[in-house]
């Protein structure tokens, strides 16, 4: 009876494993802040190819033998910790260059952190709901993880940051198995190596164990077939990705906005000096916007003359809330990218479509404007708009080959789904424009690259980085960074970057999306009709 009670949460007794519990729970902490790249003493450390797989493990041990309740907010508590750790960067954000109250930067990370916890306590409750009803297996606790990354990408909009398949980034392995399954398939891989350490230190589960670390070995095995064909060195287009490195400070200071424009300038030229027949700029490099700012507009189409080069440039889009309406009516502000020829035409203009919560736009503004304006500040003090959706753009470089590309704008990055709609579009290579000067010498640059590079890696062309500060870098087909620059440095990058062509045919996660994650919904749910069949059972022989 006293085992029946500490089992059930303790509340007639005290569980005798607390301690062992809550020191697994802060393994697990500490295994998932390693998981991701951080900076030591100015070092990027990345340990995620060790520290992964011990992460599901340490939580999947902590809860072992706790009723759904108790292990729901053990694991709430535990993920908490590990993601305000990872998220740390936020306050940099918040307050630093939000400008935003110091009890902001502390209330902002925690409450990011608390929604992904969220899906940790579920895992949790829902891995104890299973294994008291008899389905202990490790495949369906890797399917469980899975399924939750997989919401975590659009429950409330989503927050995908730190999924467990990213910190696999470097796996020459598993990365082949984004070209099918997306980052979810090395989540999968991942927790069920995990929940495989974890049936091991069982003491009566070691076939269990064998079995899921078998199944991890056989993944291995598969990610090098299942990669991507490696895409042919011609056609090539030679591509110059900028890094301005204007500090979030004074971004948007009308004083400083020449020396802003003189830099990209600069950069510019000396990218066509060594033959680039495109040149990308950041995301929002322009301090201004060329939809209304003609002086700007007429300046970077001179540059594009100059230089006979295609301009993709990050600027702020404006247009009237009512197209017919005059002057001084209400306007739409857009964080777009801008698409300028070598006559300097602007060809097309494509505006971010999933914006940034409480950074680009303020849920509930009536409510929580006053408090947290500060935040969702910059390119305009009210929201941003939203673009229609994610499209190839057919460019038309000097020299012939027209193409098309697809251009991510920063926080976009994050959804596998979204990006893949641009090459499903027609995209044969991305120019991904982003500002990460808003995260500080943190490791939240190297954490963001580490995402981008998936996105290479599930559509299978090649992707040219540029961000204002850092990183910026060439990731080819397979999701390996080819080329990156330090941050916090002005500078450019550039590389000849081949082309996938529509007929060389399109990666299966291009084509058909998150089938494989939907498989482990499909699994999840399997499990709990058998789990409570069982249960069903049990309840009438008895």
């Amino acid at each position: 009876m006293a085992e029946r009670r500490a089992v059930n949460g303790g509340r007639a007794g005290t569980d005798p494993r607390r301690a062992a519990r809550l020191a697994w729970g802060a393994a697990f902490a500490v295994a998932t802040f390693w998981a991701f790249p951080q900076v030591v003493a100015g070092r990027v450390v990345d340990l995620g190819l060790a520290a992964s797989w011990l992460a599901p493990a340490c939580l999947l041990l902590a809860v072992r033998g706790l009723a759904p309740g108790p292990a729901a907010r053990l694991g709430f508590l535990a993920g908490l910790a590990a993601h305000c750790a990872v998220l740390h960067w936020i306050y940099v954000v918040t307050v630093r260059y939000g400008n935003a109250p110091p009890v902001v930067g502390v209330i902002a990370p925690l409450a990011l952190a608390s929604y992904i916890a969220a899906f940790t306590s579920a895992f949790a409750a829902g891995g104890s709901w299973l294994a008291r009803r008899g389905v202990t297996s490790p495949f369906v606790a890797a399917a469980l993880w899975t399924a939750l990354d997989h919401l975590r990408s659009f429950a409330l909009t989503g927050f995908p940051w730190a999924t467990l398949g990213y910190a696999q980034h470097q796996s020459p392995l598993l990365l082949g198995l984004a070209a099918w399954t997306g980052v979810y398939g090395l989540s999968f891989a991942t927790a069920l190596g995990g929940a495989g350490l974890a049936r091991l230190a069982e003491r009566r589960a070691l076939p269990a164990g064998l079995a899921a670390l078998a199944g991890v070995v056989l993944l291995h095995a598969l990610g090098p077939l299942a990669a991507p064909d490696p895409i042919p060195a011609q056609p090539a287009l030679r591509v110059a990705i900028l890094q301005g490195n204007i500090d979030q400070g004074v971004k948007w200071s009308p004083a400083f906005a020449e020396r802003t424009l003189a830099g990209y300038e600069d950069l510019t030229r000396r990218a066509a000096a060594q033959g680039a027949r495109v040149v990308v700029w950041p995301e929002t490099a322009v301090p201004g916007s060329l939809s209304i700012h003609l002086d700007l507009a007429e300046r970077v189409s001179a540059l594009a003359r100059e230089t006979g080069a295609l301009l993709v440039v990050g600027s702020v889009g404006i247009e009237p809330q009512d197209p017919g309406a005059g002057k001084g009516m209400p306007v739409h502000y857009y964080d777009s990218a801008f698409v300028i020829d070598a006559q300097g035409r602007v060809l097309d203009r494509y505006d971010k479509t999933h914006l940034v919560p409480y950074g680009e736009y303020v849920p509930l503004r009536a409510l929580l404007g006053a408090f947290l304006s500060a935040v969702a500040s910059g390119m305009t003090s009210g929201d941003v708009s939203p673009g229609e959706a994610p499209r190839a753009i057919p460019l038309e470089p000097p020299g012939g080959g027209a193409l098309s590309a697809g251009i991510p704008i920063c926080y976009e990055l994050l959804f596998p789904d979204l990006v893949r709609r641009f090459v499903a579009g027609g995209a044969q290579v991305l120019f991904a424009i982003t500002n990460d000067a808003w995260y500080g010498r943190t490791g939240a640059p190297y954490q963001f690259l580490a995402i981008t590079a998936l996105r290479s890696a599930e559509t299978g062309v090649w992707t040219a980085r540029a961000a204002n500060t850092g990183v910026s870098a060439f990731i080819d087909e397979r999701g390996r960074v080819r080329e990156q620059t330090p941050i916090f440095e002005a500078g450019l990058l550039v590389a000849d970057v081949p082309l996938r062509s529509p007929e060389a045919g399109r990666t299966y996660y291009v084509r058909h999306g998150d089938v494989f994650a939907w498989s482990c919904w499909a699994a999840v749910v399997g499990a709990a009709v058998v789990a409570r069949r069982r249960a069903s059972r049990a309840a009438g022989g008895s």
